[in-house]
């Protein structure tokens, strides 16, 4: 009798069929190096391994031998070797573009997925190893130093760029670029990429400031494609937010699920202004762009404002009240030694603009501090805590201020989905030769995020309109599914193998694995066992 870890493979297996990725590569990619493997075989073994137990390539051999991975998917674990895993990384880094933007909208189609509003975003994944530059493919993402996210400055990296729908999360398209890209410079060709894939379906383009620039803003009015994003703070000057009338702006009749279970009183509440923004061209011929300027205020984000400030205020006093009790002892003789401590403290702390000081010496020539905050300057900066600005590429009769609003918020599901895409799915850290495996590699696990949320939406739409179960926890409250814990309880399904006349037996020992698997629509015995 021999036991083998289920868990989610034939979940996988169903939604990676749906989603015909085997298919797709294979028709990109075809005549795979191994007659007894395809690449699109191998692509989506490693997707597997992704949504199950994420390893090494030089371990996914080890994982296919413990888990069912002949059994679910037909592969015999020796032929997926890191050698193998390497040539299909090689076949299909030529063709990442028509891979993602061919399995996107195939998942579109299929899960009925609604793209009338996609949210984009880049983030970057840190990579070991020296890559140096003259032995990169620069026909491929180069990887190269840049503002990494995980502040890992020591190491290069590579970005990747989520399009991911308001309708369940889902990121329908994925692209990798170099490490050194500028964000701003990745605008145009996501959008040219999300316009390919809605095809004439008009749809809404939500991103970060980094979409703001006049390149930018000019090629998406061109195109007609609608866009929303934060306007960037050195935009906007500090007197057009202290000129506000806060009473006159409208209260917005939404609430953050964050503040749903919360008295009315302790809820978060905006309210917003509209008026125009305006965009110069570098050169002098460039047409002046006018585009809807959205003004939010938040209180929620007046009060992390406000105590944010005092914050920086109270450990500036702190330091400056020691600083002035120590002027003219051993370490503070000089004039010199004060001012050049107490402009430390100011860059520090952030104080420089409010902070009035001076030095004065007795008639032994002894220094000594005198400091204050300037409490007019602290005002006009309260005067605009919580304000910032959204960009409407779009008609009023389509968004109201307030509709412009609620649509930017859900830009936190790109947010969560990178979570997502560095948590349960491990793309970091990153250590493959050759920076075209890497871009593969990197798309690779773009297909097992798709995977991983369709799975998440397709459990909340079963369950209806709460979308909420019991089970997930110890304790039996009722909550969301995610896919990290669906995948979690699915985790634990086992196969028990028997002799050449017994059928597989899988082994389900809680309640939750069963509803889960009613909730998918996936009968796990429908996976290929070796018939009798």
């Amino acid at each position: 009798m021999v036991e083998k870890r289920l868990g989610a493979l034939p979940v996988a297996a169903e939604f990676l069929r749906r989603l015909d990725v085997a298919g797709v590569v294979d028709g990109l990619c075809p005549g795979g190096a191994s007659a007894h493997l395809t690449h699109g075989q191998v692509i989506e073994a490693m997707v597997a391994n992704r949504l199950t137990s994420p390893a090494p390539l030089v371990r996914v051999g080890d994982w296919a031998r413990t888990w069912a991975v002949e059994e679910v998917f037909g592969i015999e674990p020796a032929l997926l070797n890191d050698d193998r895993l390497a040539r299909a990384l090689d076949a299909v880094a030529p063709h990442l573009e028509k891979i993602a933007g061919t399995v996107g909208a195939r998942a579109i189609a299929e899960f009925g997925i609604d793209v009338s509003r996609l949210h984009w975003d880049v983030t970057s994944m840190s990579v070991h190893g020296a890559y140096p530059v003259g032995d990169q493919d620069e026909q491929y993402p180069v990887i190269g130093y840049g503002h990494p996210k995980d502040r890992r400055v020591d190491l290069k990296q590579v970005q990747a760029g989520l399009a991911v729908s308001a309708d369940g999360g889902i990121p329908v398209h994925a692209r990798v670029f170099g490490g050194g890209t500028a964000e701003v410079s990745q605008v145009v060709g996501a959008m040219r990429d999300l316009s390919a894939m809605a095809g004439e379906q008009e749809f809404l383009m939500v991103a970060d400031s980094k979409l703001v620039s006049y390149a930018n803003v000019a090629a998406l009015l061109a195109a007609e494609v609608e866009f929303i994003a934060p306007v960037p703070a050195a935009q906007v000057k500090d007197e057009v937010y202290a000129a506000l009338d806060l009473e006159q702006a409208r209260v917005v009749d939404w609430v953050p699920e964050r503040d749903a279970g919360r008295p009315p009183g302790e809820r978060e509440v905006y309210r917003v202004l509209e008026d125009v923004h305006t965009l110069t061209g570098p050169r002098k011929r460039d047409p002046v762009l006018t585009v809807r300027r959205i003004l939010v205020h938040s209180t929620g984000n007046a009060k992390g404002q406000q105590a944010a400030r005092a914050k920086r205020l109270a450990k500036a006093q702190e330091e400056l009240d020691k600083l002035a009790g120590a002027a003219g002892g051993r370490h503070y003789r000089t004039r010199e030694k004060i001012a050049a401590r107490v402009g430390v403290i100011a860059a520090r702390r952030r104080v420089v603009s409010c902070l009035r000081w001076h030095i004065t010496e007795d008639e032994t020539g002894a220094p000594s501090l005198q400091w204050r905050f300037d409490q007019e300057v602290l005002d006009a900066e309260a005067a605009i805590d919580g304000w910032y600005a959204l960009l409407a590429g779009m008609p009023a009769d389509k968004a109201d201020p307030a509709q412009v609003l609620v649509q930017y918020k859900g830009q936190g599901a790109v947010e969560r989905r990178y979570a997502d895409f560095k948590g349960p799915l491990a793309v970091a850290p990153v250590f493959v030769q050759h920076n075209h495996r890497v871009a593969a590699l990197i798309q690779v696990i773009c297909l097992a995020l798709l995977v991983f949320c369709l799975i998440e939406r397709q459990v909340r739409r079963a369950l209806g309109p709460e979308q909420t179960m019991v089970g997930l926890y110890p304790d039996n409250r009722r909550v969301r599914p995610t896919g990290r814990m669906i995948l979690y309880h699915l985790g634990e399904l086992t196969l028990r193998i028997g002799t050449i006349t017994d059928r597989p037996i899988v082994q389900i020992n809680r309640g939750v694995q069963l509803h889960l698997l009613e909730l998918l629509g996936t009968e796990v015995t429908q996976t290929r066992w070796p018939q009798t």
